[in-house]
């Protein structure tokens, strides 16, 4: 028996992710003692919320070259071919397979990352944060959530060792995500 889950029709439509106001980010352990946040300000997506929760999509496109971890030249040395190669692979992105109610306030997605031109699948739960009418008129959605990758699944293989032992970069980089998304009239 297949049991659909309903959408509050408030939400159901398509939404444009708003650049000033989400963001996609990254955390990885750096030299084994702390943690480098970064994040990417260039990138545009859209979301499809239907009314059959199953019928609904989320699709990314990221501008790798936009990386910012607040220093340029760990930022250079991440847009090189060591890490990202953003000269034969300029963008990184998302494209939804699966979206599937978790809790009362959260759903799982499933999808396709693509990075370095290697695909594979990913899942991770957004928790919904809520809507909202803004001052300008535009009805927002909001989400936030998290998963973690290992980097070398998609290539992603370039490491130092450590005169203490470890490596310079974790393996494991959490993505996080904080979206506001704008309801296309």
């Amino acid at each position: 028996m297949t049991t659909t889950v309903s959408t509050p029709t408030a939400l159901i439509g398509d939404y444009q992710l708003d650049v000033a106001h989400t963001t996609l980010g990254f955390v990885a352990r750096h030299a084994m003692v702390t943690k480098v946040r970064g994040r990417f300000t260039e990138f545009e997506g859209t979301v499809h919320i239907d009314e059959n929760l199953a019928g609904s999509t989320v699709n990314v496109v990221i501008k790798v070259g936009s990386i910012d971890t607040r220093q340029e030249a760990r930022d250079a040395h991440l847009r090189s071919n060591d890490f990202l190669a953003i000269d034969q692979y300029p963008e990184i992105t998302f494209r939804s397979t699966d979206v599937a109610r978790s809790t009362d306030d959260a759903v799982t997605i499933t999808g396709d990352l693509t990075i370095r031109g290697v695909t594979k699948p990913v899942t991770f739960d957004l928790e919904y944060t809520g809507s909202a009418t803004d001052p300008f008129g535009n009805h927002r959605v909001g989400f936030e959530g998290s998963t973690v990758i290992n980097r070398k699944d998609w290539g992603v293989n370039w490491n130092a060792a450590l005169e203490t032992g470890g490596v310079l970069v974790s393996e494991k980089v959490m993505l996080e995500f904080d979206v506001s998304a704008i309801k296309l009239s």
